[in-house]
């Protein structure tokens, strides 16, 4: 009963709605605290956002004058560098090869670190007439073997030379051949009929190309010169003999002849240079060279330029210049390819070779513009090479021994005017020849000797330009597998596993007289002399 009273009580509704208003109360509050809370937190974040924002800005602006001022800097670091390299071009430390850097020079000889011989820096220092510089308008300042031979031969000192070819050689001589036709001279305008200064060169197209530079060098001061070579008619010769000469540029070969028929007196020369003179002992020219050395004045100016120093040049050297002649050494006597060379070796068999070579000249020639030079060893190879080139739809031409120099001639002149940019060639174009801008050397079948491989890639990468060398290597060619490999390690080329696998042993190279069985002989070295006993046998 009081239970029932209780929960009938007049207080029991106002209790009630107290609560719910208590509760609707603290739900609204609690709410309005959430929707606060929420929008202090939308506002931080919106703050954080713009911050963000700004802070990326600033980091970007940042960003951009720092690569603004790195862009100067390298500019500036540009300058500079383009600057060293003009210091480096007017104190002639690059040469005219275009090689791009400093390379080591070494001379060696009595008195050669006198003041007076101090390498030129300009073609102005020589203090030579400037009809006679004349030739040199075009370059900016001598290669180094131009500037460290001019002083030694305008001061009339027996000269050795080893620099690799395409590095000026030719005007390294050429110019002091004329400065000593000036000083025999007489008469400066009267007509010579015998010469005073003799070129020798082992090919045809070489004692060509020498003939041409000298030719234009001494036309402005008024030195005629000649070249004598086989291959072509010897009345013209005789008739530029007779007419009277300075210079005569010519083979070993129709010089003995001309000298033999009387039509060619060296008596009067008294400057000489032996031009590739390794290669001109190599092809079996040493006795024609002796003899017609013999010919010339006793009292000469040597001058001989070789790329490498065997044991017949070297004695050649003691028997007809200076016991202490100078000896310029530029880059290295070791045997090295040109680093500006891709070479690639291929291990083939040798009757794949032809269709190898199909395919890379549809690789490298396809435009059929650019000019690619391929090597033979034989002549009857470059006979056969080039009919079966030309029956595949390319254009060639070819020049070797059994062609008469006239074919030869037209043939060099096609290739370098571009007008039939691939040619096929024996080793008479491996050396000296200065044919420009060919892009690939094919050596359809691996020379004699690895000498002559380096010289054959030579003619690709000349003048700071790359090039591609690409080599066919056969079972034939395993006793030169060594030799391949130095000079493939030695510029940083690949070495082909099959090449390996003929072994890496290099072969002593074998003297004319000696055999293996001889020791190699420095350029510096002592002449030998002859000791003379006294008769004391009675005593």
């Amino acid at each position: 009963m009081g239970r029932k009273l209780q929960e009938a009580s007049p207080f029991s509704e106002p209790v009630a709605l107290e609560t719910k208003a208590r509760d609707k109360r603290e739900k609204k509050h609690k709410r309005s605290n959430i929707e606060q809370q929420n929008d202090a937190n939308m506002k931080r974040k919106l703050e954080a956002t713009k911050l963000e924002e700004s802070t990326i800005k600033d980091y970007t602006k940042k960003e951009k004058k720092k690569m603004h001022q790195n862009e100067t800097v390298i500019g500036k670091e540009s300058e500079v560098c383009e600057r060293q390299e003009e210091l480096n071009s007017e104190n002639g430390r690059t040469g005219d090869g275009g090689n791009g850097g400093e390379e080591t020079v070494v001379v060696t000889g009595k008195n050669s670190e006198e003041t007076k011989y101090t390498p030129l820096k300009s073609f102005q220092d020589s203090k030579l007439p400037e009809n006679v510089l004349d030739c040199c308008k075009d370059f900016k300042r001598p290669s180094p073997i131009q500037a460290h031979a001019w002083p030694f031969l305008l001061h009339g000192r027996d000269f050795i030379g080893i620099a690799k070819t395409g590095s000026g050689k030719t005007l390294a001589f050429g110019v002091p051949g004329i400065m000593h036709v000036f000083s025999k001279r007489k008469d400066k305008i009267s007509k010579r009929v015998n010469p005073l200064c003799l070129v020798l060169s082992p090919t045809r197209e070489l004692a060509d190309q020498i003939s041409n530079v000298l030719h234009n060098a001494g036309e402005p001061c008024g030195v005629k010169s000649v070249c004598l070579y086989g291959g072509t008619s010897k009345r013209p010769q005789i008739s530029a003999l007779k007419s009277g000469v300075d210079i005569v540029i010519g083979t070993a070969g129709r010089l003995e002849d001309l000298i033999e028929m009387n039509k060619c007196n060296l008596s009067e020369v008294s400057f000489v240079v032996l031009d590739e003179a390794d290669r001109m002992l190599d092809m079996g020219f040493e006795p024609e060279v002796r003899f017609i050395l013999s010919k010339t004045c006793s009292a000469r100016q040597m001058v001989m330029f070789s790329a490498t120093w065997p044991t017949d040049v070297h004695r050649l050297a003691q028997d007809f210049m200076d016991p202490n002649p100078v000896k310029v050494v530029i880059g290295s006597e070791d045997l090295s390819a040109n680093h500006d060379v891709m070479q690639i070796v291929e291990v083939l068999d040798e009757r794949s070779r032809f269709d190898h070579l199909v395919a890379l000249l549809e690789k490298y020639h396809k435009s059929q513009r650019n000019r690619v030079l391929v090597f033979v060893l034989y002549k009857e190879e470059a006979k056969c090479l080039e009919p079966m080139l030309q029956k595949r739809g390319w254009t060639a031409v070819s020049i070797h021994g059994d062609k008469s120099q006239h074919g030869r001639t037209k043939a060099l002149s096609l290739f370098k005017k571009g007008s039939c940019p691939l040619m096929v060639a024996t080793d008479v174009a491996a050396r000296g020849l200065d044919i420009p801008d060919v892009e690939v050397v094919i050596n359809y079948s691996f020379p004699l000797t690895t000498e002559d491989y380096v010289h054959r890639i030579g003619r690709t990468g000349r003048a700071g330009r790359k090039g591609v060398a690409h080599t066919f290597f056969t079972d034939h060619n395993r006793n030169l597998a060594g030799e391949l490999v130095n000079v493939l390690r030695e510029a940083g080329q690949n070495v082909p596993a099959a090449l390996l696998k003929f072994g890496t042993h290099v072969k002593k190279k074998e003297s004319k007289l000696y055999g293996t069985h001889f020791r190699e002989i420095s350029s510096d070295a002592p002449k030998a002399k002859k000791i003379r006993f006294d008769d004391s046998g009675d005593e």
